[in-house]
């Protein structure tokens, strides 16, 4: 039998990370086949709720981020499995890992990939502008970002800004920083347009108008970060774990060896703050082979599974943290995550997601573009709020 398995191919685990995860299952489940797709990020949910609403419902297992259980739940989408869920998992695994598994108490995957967005700088500049130790607040960012465009870096920071869910990771992040992460209270109302939302946006809005970002950064997802870090053009970034191999990489980086990670920057009296950005293996309600699609999940979730390659994803097992050979290689990065993901922030898990990412990611351009000023752009979303969640 084959299992039909739709995957993610940016970020996280590679496309050989995978064909090792898959060799090794097949080689534990002979009878099983796997025919794995992998898919760019920006395409993964529609190619989702395409598929398997009205469509083929041709997926066995797929790849579900940190916001969409409701949404695909609701669509009647993924399977309920919080009964088979071992129980080495709810105690082995970091618990912000389950936030992209489950909704209203119940288990709709399998946490898989544990991430967050990392603060990456390149070394040489920072010494070049006579700064030696990497920034802890998101003002000594600005300040440190001021010193290096000194030097003459025209644009010290560059970022994923994209009209995309890419700029919403970043401007999350920020808004926790910067003091909240709910964008709704428990009743629906909108909490974005004030406090750390509205702080972060004016902040982002304030580093574009100082000429510390990039302004390419608004066409830009988190690849174009790593091309731009690794070409020494910009000194600052944040990204997701797999930018730092990409970025310490001689085939691919001018700067190999430079680029060095940190947790990211807080504020104030927040130490430190980081976008869930996990995801989890969900059994497809159409599938015909449940047992297999589920045993498959598990496996590629295990410890081992995920021990075998660090580079560009982090374990989501706590146990792995303590082991020396796992972390030898990446003893910063590993020092970084333990910190991040002690608490990380989401994204709301709302079945209405989808509709308030797209109005917040058109706000949010808008802003920095200058054509609204921030309050305006995410009250405008605020308004429409009671439509989404019709």
């Amino acid at each position: 039998m084959t299992l039909n398995v739709l995957l993610m191919q940016q970020a996280a685990y590679s496309a050989s990370d995978i064909q090792a995860m898959d060799d090794a299952f097949t080689k534990a489940y002979p009878n099983i086949t796997v025919n794995p797709e992998l898919v760019a990020y920006d395409s993964l949910h529609d190619k989702i709720v395409t598929a398997q609403v009205g469509g083929s419902g041709k997926y066995d297992v797929v790849l579900m981020d940190t916001p969409w259980p409701a949404e695909l739940v609701k669509a009647n989408i993924v399977s309920d499995i919080t009964a088979s869920i071992p129980a080495d998992f709810t105690s082995g695994v970091f618990d912000s890992a389950w936030t992209s598994a489950k909704y209203n108490g119940k288990v709709y995957g399998v946490p898989w990939i544990n991430d967050t967005k990392f603060f990456f700088y390149n070394t040489d500049m920072f010494a070049k502008a006579g700064i030696t130790t990497a920034p802890k607040t998101w003002d000594e960012v600005e300040a440190d970002a001021k010193l290096i465009k000194a030097t003459g870096v025209k644009y010290p920071m560059t970022a994923s800004w994209k009209q995309a869910e890419a700029v919403i990771c970043d401007w999350t992040q920020l808004s926790a920083a910067f003091g909240s992460s709910d964008f709704v209270d428990a009743s629906g109302k909108a909490l974005f347009n004030q406090g750390g939302g509205l702080a972060a946006l004016t902040f982002m809005r304030k580093l574009i108008d100082e000429g510390l970002v990039d302004p390419a950064s608004l066409s830009q997802t988190e690849d174009d970060v790593n091309s731009v870090m690794s070409a020494g053009q910009s000194a600052m970034a944040l990204n997701w774990t797999y930018g730092l191999s990409v970025m310490n990489d001689p085939s691919k980086s001018t700067v190999a060896g430079k680029i060095k990670v940190v947790p990211s920057p807080g504020e104030g009296s927040v130490t430190t703050s980081g976008v869930n950005g996990g995801m989890s293996l969900a059994v497809t309600t159409t599938t015909k082979h449940p047992n297999e699609a589920l045993a498959y999940a598990l496996f590629l979730a295990s410890e081992s599974s995920q021990e075998m390659d660090v580079a560009n994803a982090l374990p989501m097992w706590k146990a792995s943290f303590d082991k020396a050979d796992v972390t030898k290689g990446n003893p910063d990065l590993f020092a970084a995550a333990k910190i991040q993901f002690a608490g990380l922030v989401a994204r709301p898990v709302v079945p209405y997601y989808t509709k308030l990412s797209n109005a917040l990611q058109d706000a949010i351009q808008q802003t920095l573009l200058a054509k609204m000023d921030p309050q305006q752009a995410l009250d405008g979303v605020a308004a429409q709020l009671a439509t989404f969640q019709q």
